[in-house]
């Protein structure tokens, strides 16, 4: 990756790839047609979550557009056939993405610019965190074109209440940003978005970084594991919770009553 004023930076044909200090950036670059997802967008953002997961220096992941309207507005439309797939593959490039950012073990927040629509609601639904501009507005319009959010409904399904989930997808009529926060599909909306993300940022990046990745790998194994399962799993993680050196190092700080220096291991 080469260095930019920010820090390290690299382009992957339609999304930039830049780290900030601890935090890597991943913006959608396709503005004039309001950041709608290609195939050279799917594999940027997996390139960028590949590099994330194999360097400790990343602490957390954003995933945005560029611009100020769009976060995301779905699938390019204009292509000749965006709906075109190698039916020869089980296997689809965006569900592939899906399956990529679940075994992330780095928080990847949406920072949420502007319109979230279709494929655009996957790529923010796939992120452990969210947040929104409060003029960002949230949609699911494929019916309105013949097709509906399948890959979507994947990663977004446990996110929204049950009716409001079917009236999205049966209507694709939008919810406001305030609406999406009140349904729990955000984690905080403001004036000023990148203000809000900041702030998110701040308390996310002062915990461990060890305690954080094994964390985010227990807590995305647990969700589909029934209860049982999920307990006796979660008592094979105890022991390697505390046997890293940022748990040593917690506990000596709380003793000292200092601030701990992390490792990350």
């Amino acid at each position: 990756m080469k260095t930019s004023e920010h820090g390290e930076s690299a382009e992957v044909s339609e999304l930039s790839i830049e780290q900030r200090g601890d935090v890597l950036w991943l913006t959608i670059q396709r503005e004039s047609r309001r950041n709608a997802i290609n195939q050279a967008v799917l594999d940027g953002i997996l390139k960028g979550l590949n590099h994330a997961q194999g360097n400790r220096n990343v602490r957390a992941v954003v995933l945005t557009g560029a611009g100020g309207k769009a976060f995301c507005a779905g699938g390019d439309l204009q292509t000749s056939d965006p709906f075109t797939i190698d039916r020869s593959n089980p296997y689809v490039a965006a569900a592939d993405l899906f399956r990529r950012a679940r075994q992330l073990t780095v928080p990847l927040i949406a920072r949420v610019n502007g319109a979230c629509f279709a494929g655009g609601m996957g790529l923010m639904a796939m992120c452990d965190l969210a947040v929104a501009a409060e003029t960002a507005t949230f949609a699911l319009p494929e019916i309105k074109v013949g097709v509906f959010p399948a890959q979507v409904l994947g990663v977004l399904h446990h996110l929204l209440p049950r009716r409001v989930l079917y009236e999205m997808c049966l209507t694709g009529s939008p919810i406001t940003a305030t609406q999406a926060l009140e349904f729990n599909l955000l984690n905080a909306i403001g004036a000023d978005v990148d203000a809000t993300l900041n702030a998110l940022l701040e308390r996310v990046l002062n915990g461990s970084p060890a305690a954080m990745r094994r964390g985010i790998y227990m807590l995305k194994k647990m969700e589909s594991m029934p209860f049982e399962e999920s307990i006796s799993f979660a008592e094979s993680q105890i022991a390697l919770f505390a046997s890293t050196e940022d748990a040593q190092e917690g506990i000596r700080a709380f003793v000292e009553k200092r601030q701990p220096k992390w490792v990350g291991r």
